[in-house]
């Protein structure tokens, strides 16, 4: 969030500290005047990543689970465009969530819920994706973002603190030309130039500074008494509300002082009056800011809150500078009584070089959470992510914190995981479950540094375990890895959802073997009638499924490759829905499997595994084919230009999929899991229950298909990309002779029937 107000006003009422920079010319100025001390790989520009999701994620598609290929292409192309003039490019990715920020983290998660829901409803009404002014992030982008920047060579760190003090301590102390970011909380802290990744243009390099000397003197303060105007201000440690009152007594006084009839916009004259306040208060430049909170009419809980605030600016070596304010320590790891000096020493480091996911907060913090998945609170059938995936975490849980074989000693692990329903007023207590191996509970000791064929086998035994997927160590060598964790997670997903059919399967399991056929540039022409909104919620579902995937690999040694896990190399959003429309509608499974021979038997036997595995462990899967059309009756007019998007419609067709008959609405709701009211494991998981209980039945508006068969995509109009432009496909892709694009349909339903 940064400084409440501040960066408008920097943009509004301060144009002389918005300087427009080149970013090639301030790199070698910055290498000219840094001769002695610059970095040896030279200019270096420090990133948030968490700052440039937004900027990054330029697909089309956001809505049906990302359309992760064509995201890699953009930050190789992003990446390139630095890296080609000689700036060296250092990324953060948040790695905790702080607790004293854990409030402001609660507020924007259920903000986001909030804005999700209207997705939902915007698809259920409309059957398209809504207008970027609805957009969100695909499910888990930030996670796999760390990752994919590693692969593609560049120097990423996740942080162990709030990772906007580590990226301003190394900004600082590497000498670095600059942070790339957009938070204004870059302007408080002493450290390396504020740069604004929201101004910037890629293809030349520009972009806007924010001068902090410039600001000072426009506010009248100097840069160490910044922070004490941050945080009377309202940022993420001292909430706005808290020192309202301080506020309104400034605002005051700055009225008396400057008597003009129009004193601004609001905010404007917010931070010109607390900043005289500020000035006010020292009577030298000197003078110890402990004992300015001193002087301050506050009450002691408040004056404590203010010193954790202005603590949190405070860089490496600059705590001389504000004396009598107190310094942060680091806590010692949560679970160290449960495990070794060593595990703990290569539990942080995997995590600070974003080469492990979920065991270092688990470890190290005891707590762990998830932010806002896309998914439909009106739908009662599919179960939240965050409960689907329970199991699995314990298990992940009960590996890493098995004491001498047993979890009966260890502590719960206080899960804030966001789903509808979930007020997140408090952690979800969370317990180990162990995990049950043939020759017992292994040490992590040994599942980490033990080396020999049979410690190569007790890791992939106990990542399987932790799927219930242990009839898979035979596939292991036999199939592509990627394949195989696509198995695993679809298996596990089909376990623990009941709602899930045969239908769905095949549309996730045919995608995963098509997915590598493809080219980015083919899975951008793949083009849809409608959304499903259900495919949706199951896209973001199977993406929000690979972290868990990675955090099992990860607790057990790394026994797949990290990268085989990446949704890169398993999942695309578009793809995955044309499988899920095509599936349902009941296409033959040749043409699923795009008439493609290897695929259909890859395909095949994949699904006989499947099938068995879960027949061994009680659930057996069944037909249950969703009508495939939505309800449009609400919507009142197309949106401009959609029939001309999907040209080839012919009458015949379109008459086809209204008179095929409708699928009831009882075999859609065969019982939603809140109405089934199915047990959970755990006290916990009760509580879960009735959290999500609170939310009420299935609030109509669901999607009603007819289903319908779909030609194969031979339409017509200028639209038609049956022969797009060739494109070098690599080695990864297998030559076909020609694009053969996943079946299209020759129209989309008519709106408004």
């Amino acid at each position: 969030m940064g400084v409440k107000g501040l960066q408008s006003f920097m943009q509004r009422c301060c144009p002389e500290v918005c300087v427009p920079v080149k970013l090639r010319e301030m790199a070698s100025q910055h290498v000219a005047r840094n001769t002695a001390t610059a970095h040896s790989a030279g200019p270096t520009l420090v990133v948030d990543g968490m700052a440039c999701l937004r900027h990054w994620y330029t697909c089309e598609n956001w809505v049906c689970g990302g359309q992760w290929r064509e995201y890699m292409d953009v930050l190789k192309s992003w990446v390139e465009a630095f890296n080609s003039t000689g700036i060296r490019l250092v990324f953060f990715f948040d790695g905790v969530v702080e607790e004293q920020k854990r409030r402001e983290w609660v507020k924007r998660r259920h903000r986001v819920n909030g804005q999700i829901s209207k997705i939902f409803r915007h698809i259920k009404e409309h059957g398209e994706q809504p207008g970027r002014q609805l957009f969100c992030l695909p499910s888990g982008l930030a996670a796999f973002t760390s990752f994919a920047l590693r692969s593609l060579g560049q120097e990423v760190f996740c942080s162990v603190q709030e990772a906007d003090f580590e990226i301003a301590s190394y900004a600082r102390q590497h000498c670095c030309m600059g942070i790339l970011g957009q938070d204004s909380d870059f302007i408080i802290y002493d450290s390396a130039p504020y740069l604004s990744v929201e101004k910037l243009r890629i293809n030349s390099l520009t972009t806007v500074l924010y001068d902090r000397q410039r600001f000072c003197r426009a506010i009248g303060l100097a840069v160490t008494q910044l922070p004490l105007l941050a945080c009377l201000l309202g940022n993420d440690v001292v909430s706005t509300e808290q020192m309202q009152h301080i506020r309104n007594n400034a605002i005051a006084t700055y009225r008396k002082n400057n008597p003009a009839p129009d004193h601004g916009a609001p905010q404007v004259e917010t931070v010109l009056a607390v900043s005289q306040y500020v000035s006010s208060l020292w009577g030298g430049q000197e003078e110890e800011t402990g004992h300015i909170l001193q002087c301050m009419n506050l009450s002691a809980p408040h004056r404590e809150l203010l010193k954790r605030g202005i603590c949190s600016y405070l860089l490496p070596r600059q705590e001389a500078l504000q004396r009598g304010v107190i310094s942060s320590c680091p806590s010692a790891c949560a679970m160290e009584k449960y495990v070794s000096p060593e595990t703990l020493k290569a539990c942080r480091e995997k995590h600070v070089a974003t080469e492990g996911f979920m065991v270092y907060p688990v470890l190290c913090e005891g707590v762990v959470e998830c932010s806002n998945t896309l998914e439909d609170e009106e739908d009662a059938e599919l179960l939240p992510q965050a409960l689907v995936f329970k199991p699995c975490r314990q298990r992940i849980y009960g590996l890493l914190l098995g004491h001498d074989g047993s979890t009966v000693d260890t502590p719960a692990i206080r899960e804030w995981f966001v789903f509808p329903g979930n007020p997140l007023k408090e952690p979800d207590m969370v317990h180990p479950v162990p995990v049950s191996l043939p020759g017992g509970l292994p040490s992590l000791d040994l599942l980490w540094f033990g080396t020999g064929s049979d410690v190569t086998s007790l890791r992939l035994t106990s990542f399987l375990t932790i799927l219930d997927c242990q009839d898979f160590t035979e596939l292991y060598g036999t199939i592509e890895v990627s394949l195989l964790a696509v198995l695993c997670l679809v298996t596990y997903i089909v376990l623990q959802v009941p709602a899930v059919s045969q239908e769905d399967v095949d549309a996730y399991l045919s995608q995963g073997v098509c997915l590598s056929m493809k080219s980015p540039q083919e899975l951008q022409y793949i083009k849809l009638p409608f959304l499903s909104s259900r495919a949706v919620q199951l896209g973001s579902l199977y993406v929000r499924g690979l972290s868990n995937l990675l955090g099992a690999n990860c607790a057990s040694g790394y026994p797949l490759p990290n990268t085989a896990l990446m949704p890169w190399h398993s999942f695309d959003g578009q793809l995955f829905q044309s499988k899920y429309l095509l599936a349902h509608s009941g296409t033959e499974k040749t043409v699923l499997l795009d008439s493609d021979s290897s695929c259909l038997s890859l395909f095949l036997h994949l699904r006989e595994k499947l099938i068995e595995t879960c027949r061994k462990q009680g659930r057996v899967l069944q037909s249950r084919p969703r009508p495939n059309a939505p309800d449009l009756s609400r919507k009142t007019t197309s949106a401009p230009g959609y029939r001309e998007t999907h040209a080839g419609w012919t009458s015949g067709c379109r008459e086809g999929w209204r008179t095929t008959g409708e699928v009831r609405g009882e075999q859609r709701h065969e019982g939603g899991w809140r109405e089934r009211g199915e047990e959970r494991r755990g006290q916990s998981e009760n509580d879960n229950s009735e959290r999500l209980g609170e939310r009420g039945g299935h609030g109509g508006g669901g999607q009603h298909f007819h289903p319908h068969s779909y030609p194969d995509h031979h339409s017509g109009g200028r639209h038609n990309m049956s022969h797009p432009p060739r494109q070098s496909r690599g080695r990864s892709y297998r030559s076909r002779g020609r694009y053969q694009l996943a079946p299209r349909w020759s129209q989309s339903p008519a709106p408004g029937t």
